[in-house]
């Protein structure tokens, strides 16, 4: 660029150059690879960053990239830069690289997951860098899980609900109350969430219901898919998948966590539920297979469940519907399974994820929601899928096929109610990126 000879063109160059830097966005995401809705949750940002921020440089910080993960985000977003690295003692980046990162980011942006993740590394940003943090559609349950005061047993969403907004206003604890108070928005995937944190009265500009990321992921992997179902002789919406869970997974199991005392009781409420709740899928199984006359592909969305699909889905089933169902022996990744997905009838899921994936693919799905599994379920009722969302505790296979039977005799009224979801479902997508392009501030180049 020449040098312009009056001031007023040296001032519109100076406006022209400030105009092409790049915002830049640290998502903070990728929390673990063992689930795909866990390894979907940055592919979902990432695309709508993509669509709606199209200008923004995205710089990943992931916690875990295995399983294919990684190849999956940079087959797919080729310009992604991925920047990997822990914090010290003083909770400064341990790499030279990390802190690049920190320096040159215009904002950090905490990707979707259950209790806000990695919190203390956003509060340690906002600290050390003076710049702004925004949270992407995170869950934050005061009541399920473990510790003083919470229920290892959980609860309906009306009762968790009822509890979490009976908590004294003092409760969310400082640290929490910090950063969500410092963030420029955030963004609660759910309404239980939402209305605790207003509850508790912090201070964000921007505290609104945003949906699960997950929802927002574009990427398929049609070829994989095809030629597997193909193998399967898996006709197109002539099956339906199925996907297990336990009430709480078993980290220890998987990844060689150190076992600890809480793991007792979580074995014990898995050893007391695995079959009644299985035992419900099972029944749908049979009753799709009898009158429908179609297929059943057993699928996990974690890694865990390969096995669990064998033993409580497959397995236990009379001869003649067994030999109507394929049971996935592999781990696949959610690009693969957005494909599979759309080829299917409905997807019927313990896990959260799976239906989340099966609507952007287009195809119907049911949430059956244990009660151990927070509050980030409600999420189902916001964005207008309540009619396909059900408490494991109070529902039977006989209801969950009477339910899903007008979509095998009518597709159309599925893909319109899914059709519905989705629009909900973007118009709050784009009011998320608004926020995080409203955040980013610009800086002289």
């Amino acid at each position: 660029m020449s040098i312009p000879t009056s001031r007023r063109g040296f001032l519109a160059s100076c406006a022209t150059l400030k105009a092409v830097r790049r915002p830049k966005i640290l998502l903070r995401s990728s929390w673990q690879s063992v689930n795909i809705g866990d390894i979907g949750h940055t592919p979902g940002a990432l695309s709508l960053l993509g669509k709606y921020f199209p200008e923004a440089e995205i710089t990943l910080w992931p916690g875990r990239l295995g399983h294919g993960s990684r190849d999956l985000l940079t087959r797919g977003y080729p310009e992604l830069k991925i920047v990997e690295g822990a914090l010290d003692k003083d909770g400064k980046p341990a790499t030279p690289e990390l802190a690049r990162a920190w320096a040159e980011a215009d904002l950090y942006l905490s990707g979707s997951g259950s209790g806000f993740p990695a919190s203390n590394h956003a509060a340690a940003f906002a600290k050390a860098t003076g710049k702004p943090v925004g949270v992407f559609g995170v869950s934050a349950d005061p009541v399920s899980g473990f510790g003083p005061g919470r229920q290892p047993e959980g609860g309906t969403l009306d009762e968790l609900r009822a509890k979490a907004l009976a908590l004294p206003p003092t409760h969310l604890p400082p640290a929490l109350r910090f950063i969500i108070g410092r963030a420029a928005f955030f963004f609660c995937r759910d309404t239980i969430s939402l209305e605790y944190l207003k509850a508790q009265q912090v201070r964000t500009p921007v505290l609104e219901f945003g949906p699960d990321a997950q929802l927002g992921m574009h990427l398929r992997d049609d070829v994989k898919a095809f030629a597997y179902l193909r193998a399967c002789g898996l006709e197109d919406k002539r099956f339906i998948c199925v996907v297990p869970r336990l009430r709480y997974t078993p980290y220890y199991r998987i990844d060689g966590r150190a076992r600890v005392p809480d793991d007792d009781v979580k074995d014990a409420i898995n050893a007391r539920t695995t079959a009644q709740d299985h035992a419900k899928l099972r029944d749908l199984i049979a009753a799709y297979v009898r009158g429908a006359g179609c297929k059943v592909l057993a699928v996990p969305e974690m890694t865990y469940q390969i096995e669990l699909a064998r033993q409580q889905l497959v397995d236990p089933l009379p001869p003649e519907i067994r030999k109507n169902v394929v049971w996935r022996d592999t781990f696949w990744l959610p690009d693969e399974a957005a494909s599979v997905y759309s080829k299917a009838q409905a997807v019927i899921s313990l896990e959260c994820h799976s239906p989340l994936i099966a609507y952007r693919s287009g195809t119907p799905a049911f949430y059956l929601r244990q009660p151990t599994d927070t509050c980030k379920g409600q999420m189902y009722r916001d964005f207008g899928a309540a009619a396909w969302l059900f408490e494991i505790d109070q529902t039977s296979g006989a209801e969950l096929w009477s339910r899903l039977q007008p979509i095998v005799k009518d597709p159309s009224h599925g893909a319109a109610v899914v059709g519905a979801i989705m629009s909900r479902v973007e118009s709050l997508q784009k009011r998320m990126v608004g926020a995080v392009r409203a955040a980013c501030v610009t800086l002289p180049g």
